[in-house]
Protein backbone atom coordinates (compact mmCIF):
# COMPACT_ATOMS: atom_id res chain seq x y z
CA UNK A 1 0.00 0.00 0.00
CA UNK A 2 1.22 3.30 -1.26
CA UNK A 3 1.46 6.17 1.61
CA UNK A 4 1.10 9.64 0.70
CA UNK A 5 1.90 12.53 2.61
CA UNK A 6 -0.13 15.80 2.65
CA UNK A 7 1.95 18.73 3.39
CA UNK A 8 0.58 21.18 6.17
CA UNK A 9 0.95 24.85 5.69
CA UNK A 10 -0.24 27.10 9.26
CA UNK A 11 -0.34 30.24 8.40
CA UNK A 12 0.04 33.09 11.52
CA UNK A 13 -1.94 36.39 10.64
CA UNK A 14 -1.22 39.42 12.52
CA UNK A 15 -4.39 41.11 13.98
CA UNK A 16 -5.01 44.26 12.68
CA UNK A 17 -6.63 47.00 14.49
CA UNK A 18 -9.42 46.89 11.68
CA UNK A 19 -9.87 42.93 12.08
CA UNK A 20 -9.87 43.51 16.30
CA UNK A 21 -12.49 45.87 16.25
CA UNK A 22 -14.60 47.26 13.28
CA UNK A 23 -16.14 50.97 13.35
CA UNK A 24 -17.89 51.67 16.52
CA UNK A 25 -21.86 50.60 15.79
CA UNK A 26 -23.72 48.12 17.31
CA UNK A 27 -23.45 44.62 16.28
CA UNK A 28 -25.86 42.59 17.45
CA UNK A 29 -26.41 42.67 21.13
CA UNK A 30 -22.96 44.03 21.65
CA UNK A 31 -22.78 48.20 21.17
CA UNK A 32 -19.47 49.83 20.58
CA UNK A 33 -19.97 52.98 23.58
CA UNK A 34 -16.07 54.54 23.19
CA UNK A 35 -12.90 53.55 21.61
CA UNK A 36 -9.47 54.08 23.41
CA UNK A 37 -6.83 55.07 20.93
CA UNK A 38 -3.87 55.58 23.69
CA UNK A 39 -3.36 54.20 26.90
CA UNK A 40 -4.97 50.37 27.98
CA UNK A 41 -8.27 51.46 30.25
CA UNK A 42 -9.04 49.05 32.94
CA UNK A 43 -11.90 50.21 35.06
CA UNK A 44 -15.66 51.83 34.03
CA UNK A 45 -17.83 53.20 36.03
CA UNK A 46 -21.72 54.77 35.24
CA UNK A 47 -23.32 57.66 37.49
CA UNK A 48 -27.21 58.07 37.65
CA UNK A 49 -26.92 60.39 34.97
CA UNK A 50 -25.24 58.01 32.89
CA UNK A 51 -21.83 59.72 33.43
CA UNK A 52 -19.00 57.50 32.18
CA UNK A 53 -15.96 57.21 33.83
CA UNK A 54 -12.68 55.17 32.88
CA UNK A 55 -9.29 54.46 34.75
CA UNK A 56 -6.12 53.79 32.59
CA UNK A 57 -3.41 52.38 35.20
CA UNK A 58 0.00 53.66 35.59
CA UNK A 59 1.05 49.91 34.00
CA UNK A 60 3.96 50.78 31.44
CA UNK A 61 1.63 52.59 28.76
CA UNK A 62 2.45 56.42 28.80
CA UNK A 63 -0.95 57.74 30.66
CA UNK A 64 -1.67 61.25 31.42
CA UNK A 65 -4.99 60.98 33.58
CA UNK A 66 -5.25 57.72 34.93
CA UNK A 67 -8.97 58.70 36.47
CA UNK A 68 -10.96 60.57 33.46
CA UNK A 69 -14.59 60.93 32.09
CA UNK A 70 -15.78 60.55 28.42
CA UNK A 71 -17.29 63.64 27.51
CA UNK A 72 -18.79 64.20 24.01
CA UNK A 73 -16.33 61.29 22.90
CA UNK A 74 -13.08 62.61 24.26
CA UNK A 75 -10.96 61.13 26.93
CA UNK A 76 -10.79 64.32 29.97
CA UNK A 77 -8.49 63.69 33.01
CA UNK A 78 -10.87 63.70 35.86
CA UNK A 79 -11.79 65.73 38.24
CA UNK A 80 -8.85 67.18 37.12
CA UNK A 81 -5.44 67.34 35.27
CA UNK A 82 -3.76 67.69 38.51
CA UNK A 83 -4.92 65.02 40.60
CA UNK A 84 -3.84 63.13 37.96
CA UNK A 85 -0.01 64.18 37.93
CA UNK A 86 1.96 60.93 39.32
CA UNK A 87 4.00 62.65 41.81
CA UNK A 88 5.08 60.02 44.26
CA UNK A 89 6.51 61.98 46.80
CA UNK A 90 2.97 63.71 47.57
CA UNK A 91 1.55 60.38 46.56
CA UNK A 92 -1.63 60.93 49.01
CA UNK A 93 -2.30 64.20 46.84
CA UNK A 94 -2.16 62.63 43.85
CA UNK A 95 -3.80 59.55 41.68
CA UNK A 96 -0.83 57.35 41.09
CA UNK A 97 -2.38 54.50 39.05
CA UNK A 98 -5.83 53.72 39.47
CA UNK A 99 -7.29 50.29 38.54
CA UNK A 100 -10.62 49.55 40.60
CA UNK A 101 -13.90 52.22 40.33
CA UNK A 102 -17.30 52.53 41.68
CA UNK A 103 -20.28 53.89 41.91
CA UNK A 104 -21.81 53.59 45.03
CA UNK A 105 -25.79 53.88 46.06
CA UNK A 106 -25.67 58.03 46.46
CA UNK A 107 -24.23 57.87 42.77
CA UNK A 108 -20.58 58.73 44.52
CA UNK A 109 -17.92 57.96 42.78
CA UNK A 110 -15.10 55.70 44.31
CA UNK A 111 -11.23 55.21 43.04
CA UNK A 112 -8.67 52.66 44.01
CA UNK A 113 -5.74 53.83 44.04
CA UNK A 114 -2.69 51.03 44.10
CA UNK A 115 0.08 53.49 44.51
CA UNK A 116 2.00 51.74 42.28
CA UNK A 117 3.33 53.04 38.77
CA UNK A 118 4.23 50.20 36.92
CA UNK A 119 6.68 47.13 38.90
CA UNK A 120 7.60 49.74 41.58
CA UNK A 121 6.40 49.77 45.43
CA UNK A 122 3.83 51.49 46.26
CA UNK A 123 5.76 55.45 47.85
CA UNK A 124 4.44 55.70 51.73
CA UNK A 125 0.24 57.00 51.42
CA UNK A 126 0.01 55.79 47.60
CA UNK A 127 -2.50 52.99 48.31
CA UNK A 128 -5.78 54.51 48.84
CA UNK A 129 -9.37 55.09 48.04
CA UNK A 130 -10.34 58.12 46.72
CA UNK A 131 -14.19 59.46 46.85
CA UNK A 132 -15.53 62.23 44.77
CA UNK A 133 -18.64 64.10 44.65
CA UNK A 134 -19.81 64.27 40.54
CA UNK A 135 -22.03 66.98 41.37
CA UNK A 136 -18.98 69.25 42.55
CA UNK A 137 -16.21 67.03 41.02
CA UNK A 138 -14.23 67.52 44.23
CA UNK A 139 -12.73 65.30 46.47
CA UNK A 140 -14.61 64.40 49.61
CA UNK A 141 -12.80 61.41 50.96
CA UNK A 142 -9.04 59.97 51.03
CA UNK A 143 -8.40 56.81 52.90
CA UNK A 144 -5.09 56.15 52.57
CA UNK A 145 -4.15 52.20 53.69
CA UNK A 146 -1.00 51.43 56.24
CA UNK A 147 1.41 48.68 55.21
CA UNK A 148 0.42 46.21 56.99
CA UNK A 149 -3.36 46.49 55.13
CA UNK A 150 -2.00 47.30 51.73
CA UNK A 151 1.91 46.04 51.54
CA UNK A 152 4.11 47.83 49.05
CA UNK A 153 3.41 45.31 46.77
CA UNK A 154 -0.02 45.06 46.79
CA UNK A 155 -2.34 45.07 43.57
CA UNK A 156 -5.69 46.82 44.71
CA UNK A 157 -7.74 45.66 41.82
CA UNK A 158 -11.67 45.81 42.25
CA UNK A 159 -14.59 47.43 44.78
CA UNK A 160 -17.83 47.06 45.93
CA UNK A 161 -20.25 49.06 48.85
CA UNK A 162 -22.42 48.69 50.75
CA UNK A 163 -23.80 51.61 52.74
CA UNK A 164 -26.03 49.99 54.94
CA UNK A 165 -22.93 48.84 57.33
CA UNK A 166 -22.11 51.05 59.25
CA UNK A 167 -22.98 54.66 60.39
CA UNK A 168 -21.20 55.71 56.77
CA UNK A 169 -21.39 52.64 54.93
CA UNK A 170 -18.36 49.69 54.18
CA UNK A 171 -16.59 49.29 51.34
CA UNK A 172 -15.09 45.48 49.87
CA UNK A 173 -11.58 45.37 48.18
CA UNK A 174 -9.32 42.87 46.75
CA UNK A 175 -5.90 42.59 46.79
CA UNK A 176 -4.61 40.10 43.99
CA UNK A 177 -0.95 40.65 44.38
CA UNK A 178 0.97 37.95 42.17
CA UNK A 179 3.52 38.03 44.87
CA UNK A 180 2.60 37.63 48.64
CA UNK A 181 -0.70 37.05 50.22
CA UNK A 182 -4.21 37.83 48.81
CA UNK A 183 -6.72 38.90 50.58
CA UNK A 184 -9.89 40.65 50.65
CA UNK A 185 -9.81 43.99 52.58
CA UNK A 186 -12.85 45.64 54.51
CA UNK A 187 -13.04 49.62 54.85
CA UNK A 188 -15.09 51.13 57.37
CA UNK A 189 -15.41 54.04 55.74
CA UNK A 190 -16.39 56.72 58.59
CA UNK A 191 -13.34 55.68 60.45
CA UNK A 192 -11.44 54.78 57.79
CA UNK A 193 -10.39 51.66 59.82
CA UNK A 194 -9.20 48.45 57.53
CA UNK A 195 -8.87 44.71 57.89
CA UNK A 196 -7.63 42.08 55.93
CA UNK A 197 -9.97 38.87 55.65
CA UNK A 198 -9.30 35.18 54.16
CA UNK A 199 -5.40 36.77 54.19
CA UNK A 200 -3.79 34.06 52.07
CA UNK A 201 -7.12 31.83 52.34
CA UNK A 202 -6.76 28.79 49.68
CA UNK A 203 -10.11 30.47 48.39
CA UNK A 204 -7.69 33.84 47.55
CA UNK A 205 -5.14 32.54 45.54
CA UNK A 206 -4.14 31.48 42.50
CA UNK A 207 -4.98 27.48 41.41
CA UNK A 208 -1.28 26.14 41.18
CA UNK A 209 -0.06 25.72 37.54
CA UNK A 210 -2.76 27.24 36.54
CA UNK A 211 -3.33 27.43 32.73
CA UNK A 212 -5.85 29.41 30.71
CA UNK A 213 -5.74 28.98 26.80
CA UNK A 214 -6.64 32.70 25.55
CA UNK A 215 -7.03 33.26 21.75
CA UNK A 216 -6.27 29.61 21.33
CA UNK A 217 -2.86 30.03 23.07
CA UNK A 218 -1.76 28.62 26.45
CA UNK A 219 -0.98 31.84 28.58
CA UNK A 220 1.67 32.02 31.03
CA UNK A 221 3.93 35.29 32.11
CA UNK A 222 7.12 35.03 29.02
CA UNK A 223 9.48 37.18 30.80
CA UNK A 224 12.60 38.09 28.33
CA UNK A 225 15.48 35.71 28.71
CA UNK A 226 13.85 33.47 31.69
CA UNK A 227 11.69 30.82 31.62
CA UNK A 228 7.95 30.89 31.24
CA UNK A 229 5.71 30.58 34.92
CA UNK A 230 2.32 30.29 35.37
CA UNK A 231 -0.04 33.52 36.48
CA UNK A 232 -0.33 33.66 39.87
CA UNK A 233 -2.79 36.42 40.31
CA UNK A 234 -5.33 35.97 42.82
CA UNK A 235 -8.37 37.22 44.29
CA UNK A 236 -9.81 39.91 41.74
CA UNK A 237 -13.29 39.75 40.95
CA UNK A 238 -15.78 40.86 43.60
CA UNK A 239 -19.56 41.34 43.71
CA UNK A 240 -22.23 41.62 46.51
CA UNK A 241 -25.30 39.22 46.98
CA UNK A 242 -28.52 41.29 45.72
CA UNK A 243 -29.74 40.64 49.43
CA UNK A 244 -26.45 42.30 50.95
CA UNK A 245 -25.89 38.59 52.80
CA UNK A 246 -22.75 37.36 50.69
CA UNK A 247 -19.94 38.46 48.70
CA UNK A 248 -19.02 36.75 45.85
CA UNK A 249 -15.29 36.54 44.60
CA UNK A 250 -12.58 34.89 42.61
CA UNK A 251 -8.96 34.83 41.89
CA UNK A 252 -7.91 35.89 38.39
CA UNK A 253 -5.78 32.46 38.08
CA UNK A 254 -8.78 30.23 38.53
CA UNK A 255 -11.82 28.57 37.32
CA UNK A 256 -13.83 28.47 40.53
CA UNK A 257 -16.64 30.55 41.94
CA UNK A 258 -16.13 31.56 46.20
CA UNK A 259 -18.85 33.38 48.45
CA UNK A 260 -18.02 34.51 51.95
CA UNK A 261 -20.67 35.17 54.74
CA UNK A 262 -20.58 39.58 54.85
CA UNK A 263 -21.45 39.55 58.23
CA UNK A 264 -18.65 37.61 59.29
CA UNK A 265 -16.11 40.03 57.52
CA UNK A 266 -17.95 42.81 58.98
CA UNK A 267 -17.67 42.31 62.73
CA UNK A 268 -14.44 42.72 64.35
CA UNK A 269 -15.03 40.10 66.97
CA UNK A 270 -15.07 37.56 63.96
CA UNK A 271 -11.69 35.49 64.12
CA UNK A 272 -10.23 35.17 60.76
CA UNK A 273 -10.85 31.22 60.91
CA UNK A 274 -14.30 31.79 61.98
CA UNK A 275 -14.23 34.35 58.76
CA UNK A 276 -13.19 31.33 56.76
CA UNK A 277 -15.12 28.63 57.57
CA UNK A 278 -18.16 30.35 55.90
CA UNK A 279 -16.56 30.49 52.72
CA UNK A 280 -18.65 28.46 49.83
CA UNK A 281 -17.25 26.95 46.81
CA UNK A 282 -19.80 27.04 44.28
CA UNK A 283 -17.80 25.01 41.99
CA UNK A 284 -16.42 25.86 38.53
CA UNK A 285 -17.27 28.84 36.42
CA UNK A 286 -15.21 29.36 33.88
CA UNK A 287 -12.18 32.20 34.03
CA UNK A 288 -13.14 35.90 35.17
CA UNK A 289 -11.84 38.90 35.16
CA UNK A 290 -14.50 40.78 36.31
CA UNK A 291 -17.46 39.83 38.31
CA UNK A 292 -20.81 41.91 38.84
CA UNK A 293 -23.88 41.17 40.65
CA UNK A 294 -27.49 42.56 39.66
CA UNK A 295 -30.71 43.16 41.76
CA UNK A 296 -32.41 40.09 40.46
CA UNK A 297 -29.70 37.50 41.83
CA UNK A 298 -28.17 36.93 39.14
CA UNK A 299 -23.83 37.37 38.48
CA UNK A 300 -22.02 38.66 35.37
CA UNK A 301 -18.58 37.27 34.99
CA UNK A 302 -16.09 38.53 32.28
CA UNK A 303 -14.91 35.36 30.68
CA UNK A 304 -10.99 35.89 28.68
CA UNK A 305 -10.99 32.36 27.96
CA UNK A 306 -14.10 32.72 25.65
CA UNK A 307 -14.22 36.55 24.66
CA UNK A 308 -17.46 36.33 26.55
CA UNK A 309 -20.06 37.86 28.98
CA UNK A 310 -21.47 34.90 31.17
CA UNK A 311 -24.47 34.91 33.45
CA UNK A 312 -25.04 33.00 36.65
CA UNK A 313 -28.58 32.67 37.67
CA UNK A 314 -30.15 32.11 40.96
CA UNK A 315 -30.22 28.54 40.57
CA UNK A 316 -26.88 28.03 39.42
CA UNK A 317 -27.08 27.73 36.00
CA UNK A 318 -24.90 29.36 33.54
CA UNK A 319 -25.93 31.00 30.39
CA UNK A 320 -23.91 33.13 27.75
CA UNK A 321 -24.80 36.18 27.12
CA UNK A 322 -22.65 37.46 24.39
CA UNK A 323 -19.26 35.74 22.71
CA UNK A 324 -18.32 37.88 20.13
CA UNK A 325 -14.06 37.83 18.98
CA UNK A 326 -13.80 41.77 19.48
CA UNK A 327 -14.54 41.46 23.44
CA UNK A 328 -10.74 40.54 23.93
CA UNK A 329 -9.95 39.83 27.61
CA UNK A 330 -13.18 41.50 28.85
CA UNK A 331 -11.80 43.59 32.43
CA UNK A 332 -14.17 45.09 34.42
CA UNK A 333 -17.59 45.21 35.01
CA UNK A 334 -20.54 47.81 35.51
CA UNK A 335 -23.94 47.56 35.94
CA UNK A 336 -25.78 50.77 34.61
CA UNK A 337 -29.32 52.39 35.73
CA UNK A 338 -30.00 52.79 32.33
CA UNK A 339 -30.38 49.19 32.08
CA UNK A 340 -26.85 47.86 30.10
CA UNK A 341 -24.11 46.27 31.38
CA UNK A 342 -20.78 47.93 30.65
CA UNK A 343 -17.46 46.09 30.41
CA UNK A 344 -14.37 47.23 28.93
CA UNK A 345 -11.96 45.38 26.52
CA UNK A 346 -8.54 45.86 26.78
CA UNK A 347 -6.30 43.14 25.70
CA UNK A 348 -4.31 42.35 28.54
CA UNK A 349 -3.24 38.87 27.60
CA UNK A 350 -1.13 40.96 24.59
CA UNK A 351 0.94 42.78 26.84
CA UNK A 352 5.05 42.49 26.92
CA UNK A 353 5.08 40.52 29.88
CA UNK A 354 3.29 37.37 28.44
CA UNK A 355 5.52 37.90 25.45
CA UNK A 356 8.76 38.23 26.11
CA UNK A 357 8.58 41.70 26.07
CA UNK A 358 6.91 41.76 22.60
CA UNK A 359 3.90 44.35 23.00
CA UNK A 360 0.76 42.80 20.46
CA UNK A 361 -1.60 44.72 21.46
CA UNK A 362 -3.79 45.87 18.98
CA UNK A 363 -5.30 49.73 19.52
CA UNK A 364 -7.63 50.73 19.49
CA UNK A 365 -9.07 49.38 23.17
CA UNK A 366 -13.18 49.28 23.88
CA UNK A 367 -15.78 50.31 25.91
CA UNK A 368 -18.85 47.74 24.96
CA UNK A 369 -22.00 47.49 26.86
CA UNK A 370 -25.00 44.92 26.39
CA UNK A 371 -28.60 45.27 27.13
CA UNK A 372 -29.68 43.60 30.43
CA UNK A 373 -33.48 43.12 32.10
CA UNK A 374 -31.94 43.78 35.40
CA UNK A 375 -30.58 47.04 37.55
CA UNK A 376 -27.45 47.60 39.87
CA UNK A 377 -27.35 46.59 43.60
CA UNK A 378 -27.34 49.87 45.55
CA UNK A 379 -27.20 48.70 49.47
CA UNK A 380 -27.87 51.55 51.31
Amino acid sequence: MRRFLIPIVLLTVPARAADVLPRAESTGRVEVVATFPGPMPAGVAVSGDRRIFVTFPRWGDEVAATLAELRDGEVVPYPDAAINQPDERQAGRHLLSAHGIAIDARDRLWVLDSGRIEDRPASAGGAKLVGIDPKTNKVFATIAFPSDIAPPTAALSNLRFDLSRGDQGTAFLTDSAAEGSNAIIVVDLDSGKARRRLNGHASTRAEKDFLPIVEGRPLRERPVREEPRPMTTGVNGIALSHDGEWLFYAPLASRRLYSVSIDALVDPSVEDDQVAATVVDHGEKGTADGIAADNKGQLYLANYEQNAILRRRPDGFYETLVSDPRILWPDSLCLGQDGHLYFIANQFHRQPKYHQGRDRRHRPYALFRIPIDAGPILLR
